[in-house]
Parts: structure tokens; sequence; C-alpha cells
């Protein structure tokens, strides 16, 4: 059963209309193609229509839908041979973190994922994709493993944010993230990330620290949630919807502040109404991207990613 969200309820009424015709045919053998042709017709428009013109906020809620392809998703429909790599080497595996090597276009690549889950038992397992300390570690390990190895890296990045809690902390959350963005910089090889959904604050950039940052139409990247920021500043998490304005969080106000590299477009209404084709159009992109850089050296790669990074904000652009 589709899951629709609140801005969506309009469209909800006018398929929940279309399907109980469908089942009035199915059951009694009228024909009502006709109206349903005409509800079908008006019901496009409608989504045409809302999906043109959809604020940050509500950009926000389409970042977040359950049913939006996660990053195991993509690994599954872009990545042949996949080999999954587990644990840090110094304390454990975290399952908010997948990482591992296999061939993306016929070459060998290491890839890496924030990973939410689909469901409550996946969710839990993987910690709703918020990484601890040894998730950032694994991430730093299998990045200096495709650096020996010459292995380009590709990362799919949707996370609120890394794990917040005390247990977190007490093994070295922040220089976790940081080792984890230094190796992503560091590293001779090509990177190439992309934002497929949410990407929080350091949580998102330790993967994604990258040569091309992609986002994809409909996914949100910032330094704090609106709910968070707007229970800094307002002291109220109910003013989120004001706060993803100011943030300049949508993947359209980063492209034009220059702090990503390319918007992908999403199927009409989402990538969740059609998956397949979402994560056809991020893997063109994403080779697009790599193509190129695989003719450079490591230490051009690396002059260049640090330029790049330096550059931001330096003219006034943010």
């Amino acid at each position: 059963m589709r899951h629709f969200l609140d801005f969506e309820k309009p469209l909800a009424e006018l398929e929940g209309k279309i399907e109980e015709l469908r089942r009035t045919t199915d059951a009694g053998g009228i024909d009502v193609a006709e109206e349903v042709g005409k509800l079908s017709d008006k019901a496009a428009k409608l989504l045409s229509a809302t999906y043109a013109k959809l604020t940050p906020w509500q950009k926000t809620q389409v970042a977040r839908h359950p049913d939006r392809p996660k990053a195991l998703a993509y690994v599954a429909a872009l990545i042949e041979d996949f080999v999954p790599l587990a644990g840090d080497r110094a304390f454990a595996d975290d399952a908010a973190v997948v990482g591992g090597m296999g061939r993306f276009h016929g070459r060998a690549v290491m890839v890496l994922g924030t990973e939410k889950g689909t469901d409550t038992e996946s969710r839990v397992k993987h910690n709703f994709g918020m990484a601890r300390p040894e998730g950032y570690r694994k991430a730093r390990r299998l990045i200096e493993l495709a650096g020996r190895f010459g292995l380009p890296v590709l990362s799919f990045v949707d996370t609120a944010g890394a794990f917040p809690g005390i247990e977190a902390e007490a093994r070295g959350q922040a220089e976790a993230i940081a080792r984890s963005i230094e190796a992503c910089l560091d590293a001779p090889v090509p990177v190439v990330s992309a934002i497929i959904g949410e990407g929080g604050s350091g949580g998102a950039i330790a993967l994604a620290a990258a040569d091309r940052v992609l986002m994809l139409e409909h996914s949100i990247y910032s330094v704090i949630s609106p709910e968070g920021c707007a229970s800094i500043l307002w002291r109220d998490a109910a003013q989120a919807s004001t706060a993803a304005d100011a943030l300049k969080l949508t993947a359209q106000d980063l492209s034009r502040l220059g702090l990503i590299d390319q918007v992908v477009p999403e199927p009409l209404g989402g990538a969740h109404r059609d998956p397949a084709a979402a994560m056809s159009a991020l893997g063109a992109r994403m080779w697009e991207c790599l193509e190129p850089l695989l003719a450079l050296d490591g230490g051009r790669l690396k002059a260049r990613r640090r330029e790049k990074f330096l550059e931001m904000g330096r003219h006034g652009v943010v």
C-alpha cells in the first residue's frame, strides 16, 4: 500500500477513487475505463503540479519517505559481483555503514553507503542510518584499502547524522568522522558521492568529501536537521518548516551556491514512485562523473579535491 505524505492528501483521495473503480470493474464486470482514464489524467496533472512547487520542508519529507530506495538498493541495482566487507579492525562492525568491493560498468570499485533500513527490523539493525565511530572507522579503512589497490570509491549517503549517544561520544565519534573526511580528501583514487535521501551534518560529509558530489532532485543536505535547527533557534521543533527555508538544504539551493556538482532528476512524484528509473538515472550520472576522473593520477586528484573544498565560500558565494 502506497504511503502518502501530508501534502499529498488530495492526490491520495484521487488515487483511492481510481483504485475503488478498478475493484468495481474486477468484481462486477462494469466497464468504468472511461471514468478511470479521466481520473488518472487528473491525478497525473495534480502530481505534476504538486511536485513542481515543493517547499524546502516538503522536499525534506520526500527525502525521508519510507519507500524511497536506500543505499543497499542502489548497490544491488548498480554494482555487480558485490562483496561486502565488515568491521573497523578495532572495536566492532557497524551496520549503519555498509561497504565492499564490486564492479561498476565493468570497473572494479569500492562502494560505501549509509543504510537506513526498509522495515522495523532492518531499521533497528542499521540504527536508522546513524553511524557510530566504528562505522566511520570502517569507512576510513575501506577508503584506504581502495587507495592501496587503485579502486575508485563510490558512496551513497542517506543519514540524518551520526549517532549522538553517550557511548559513541566515549569511543571518539568526532575524531572518527574527522578521520573519515581526511581519508576521502587524501584518497589517491577518484571519489564520487551521491546524496540519495538525507545528508545530515558531519555524518554525511564523512562519506561525501568527494571529487564529484551529486544530489537527487528531492534529497536534502545540511549541517543540521530542520527540527534540530528550530529547537536551537526558536526552542520549538514545530518551526521546522521555517528552519528548512532558512537552511538552504535543497539540491537546487546547494547547486546554486556551488556546494554540489550535479542535481539528478527523479521520476515524477519522487524516487519512491519508480525506484528502478531513479537508480538507473543516478547510475548513469555517476558513471559520467567517474569516467573522466579515471584518467587522472593520484597527486592531481588530491590537489583538485583540496582546491575544490577550499574554494567553497572563498569569494562570498555562500
